[in-house]
């Protein structure tokens, strides 16, 4: 028995072997995690240093009641099991380099013009992953109806 078809069906049935936990949000019944392949993402997204270059502004916030999302899992107690992957899980990649339709963020400290404020206190996820996640929560895409006819 070879185990080419078990490591392809892992692949397309978005399983890892060794899977260690992911940054992830959840959203509704779904979730949206950080990609550990590139090949493996529904949305890609790219960061930027130069705010002109970006299409998407993020803001990094000093305070959790005036951000947009929080994350702060230092806590004792956090939730385990409150972002699991399921067959809806959008997985998002940052690219080192963007491409024509994925999202360029310009992440900052200034608290200037932001399509979105994050504040971010965490072990588990980046500044960087956070605002990679929000993003796609927002650019997530539609969901097709089925056809019923």
């Amino acid at each position: 028995m070879s185990a080419v078809p078990l490591i392809a069906a892992a692949v397309f049935a978005r399983v890892e072997f060794f899977a260690s936990p992911r940054p992830c949000i959840a959203v509704g019944s779904d979730s949206l995690q950080i990609a550990t392949l590139p090949f493996h993402a529904d949305l890609h997204v790219a960061f930027t240093d130069d705010p002109a270059l970006a299409t998407v502004r993020v803001a990094l916030s000093d305070d959790p009641a005036s951000a947009d999302f929080a994350v702060i899992d230092d806590a004792d107690g956090t939730e385990d099991g409150s972002c699991q992957a399921t067959q809806g899980t959008q997985f998002i990649a940052i690219s080192a380099q963007p491409t024509a339709k994925a999202p360029v963020i310009y992440l900052s400290r200034d608290g200037g013009r932001a399509d979105y404020r994050i504040f971010v206190r965490s072990r588990r996820m980046t500044d960087r992953e956070a605002a990679a996640l929000v993003v796609g929560a927002h650019r997530k895409p539609p969901q097709l109806a089925l056809n019923a006819s």
